[in-house]
């Protein structure tokens, strides 16, 4: 862009070439189309130089100018050599092109899969310790809140519980029949090939118990409430909710987060007995309906098979898994940033570590309760 009397010349020498400046550039103006250089014009150039002992008045529209051209010879591989220009015009576009574009940057992520590697790696371990200080704090509302000096108000804890067990009992029961129906189903299949159909309930009572159960009610509550969690708290940092409880002095762990993490731990245990009624009635209907076992049997081998420690083993994880969803699902929503789409992104990274977390935490349980013997 430049006024009618700008001009700017492109002289090459070899494998060097002058831009050279004269008259006056400002915005009112443009630069003619033909005067910048393209990629065929800078194929087998090696330097790039300026004379602008003709140069006049000038504006940013010139620097804008001239840092397309440098782009231009950068991305060809050409070296620059801004000692012909004024002191100020070369400041501004060594300043200009310092600025390194997100989109370039992310091209030459791509292109690099060592850089991939290591930047995952610096986010996954810098993701991991924000969520230890993060359940550190967490902890330290806790026992304020068990001390009394918690700025947690019960209504919110009430209504809370409410929301993570009454009205979550529909999907929990569904999804649980349907868990309990599958693993009664695919043993039947196998063990009826050995007429073994009465250890159906072995298989029931052992998988819903242990394993099953926990596990489900698990990543049912991350998808539901974790991502609700998630959700609610990016809202608020998104209005300046928390920001408005920080000035007034109320930390936002103890009066948003602690309430929601208490409730879902606490219900947690509830919703895994309730699964697994759910599920061994499940298993159930298909050992008397389907297999012809009769129900006596699935009964007495139900009770066999299945002991005290099972089920708290199974009330154990669940607990876990509580503690899990929770502070995974206010982690994210307290990182939430401001954008358009960051309350979506923080729910959608809120169930993907819960439901990590879960896997990882129920495969560490059950090691460590096979190295006690439970």
């Amino acid at each position: 862009m430049a006024d009618s009397d700008g001009k700017v010349a492109l002289q090459r020498n070899g494998d060097a070439v002058t831009v050279v400046l004269s008259g006056d550039f400002s915005v009112s103006g443009a630069f003619p189309e033909v005067s910048l250089p393209g990629a065929a014009f800078l194929k087998g150039v090696a330097g790039l130089s300026y004379d602008a002992a003709g140069l006049g008045a000038w504006d940013s529209a010139l620097v804008a100018a001239l840092h397309d051209v440098e782009e231009k010879a950068l991305s060809s591989g050409v070296r620059i050599d801004r000692a012909g220009l004024p002191a100020k015009l070369s400041g501004m576009l060594e300043l200009a092109a310092a600025v390194v574009h997100p989109a370039s940057k992310a091209a030459e992520d791509r292109d690099d899969p060592f850089s991939r590697v290591g930047a995952f790696s610096t986010a996954a371990w810098r993701d991991f310790l924000e969520f230890l200080d993060f359940s550190g704090t967490v902890t330290i509302a806790f026992w304020n809140f068990i001390r009394g000096k918690s700025r947690m108000r019960g209504r919110d804890f009430w209504i809370t519980m409410q929301t993570v067990s009454v009205e979550a009992l529909a999907i929990v029961a569904l999804i649980s029949f349907l868990v309990g129906l599958i693993i009664a189903f695919l043993g039947a299949v196998v063990l009826k090939r050995f007429g073994a159909e009465f250890a159906i309930a072995y298989l029931v009572g052992y998988g819903v118990l242990r394993e099953m159960g926990a596990i489900m009610t698990g990543v049912i509550m991350a998808g539901r409430t974790g991502a609700a969690y998630a959700a609610e708290l990016g809202s608020m940092k998104v209005s300046e909710e928390v920001d408005a409880l920080r000035t007034l002095g109320i930390p936002p762990v103890e009066f948003l987060v602690l309430p929601r993490v208490l409730a879902l731990v606490l219900m947690m245990p509830v919703l895994t007995i309730f699964a697994d009624l759910i599920g061994i009635v499940g298993g159930y209907l298909v050992a008397v309906i389907m297999m012809g076992v009769p129900s006596s049997q699935f009964l007495s081998g139900l009770d066999f098979v299945t002991s005290g420690k099972d089920i708290a083993l199974g009330l154990f994880k669940g607990t876990v898994f509580g503690v899990l969803v929770a502070t995974a699902g206010c982690l994210r929503g307290m990182q939430c940033s401001a954008s358009a789409d960051a309350v979506g992104v923080a729910a959608t990274r809120a169930v993907v570590l819960s439901i990590t977390l879960i896997i990882f935490a129920n495969a560490l349980i059950d090691w460590m309760a096979a190295l006690v013997g439970v």
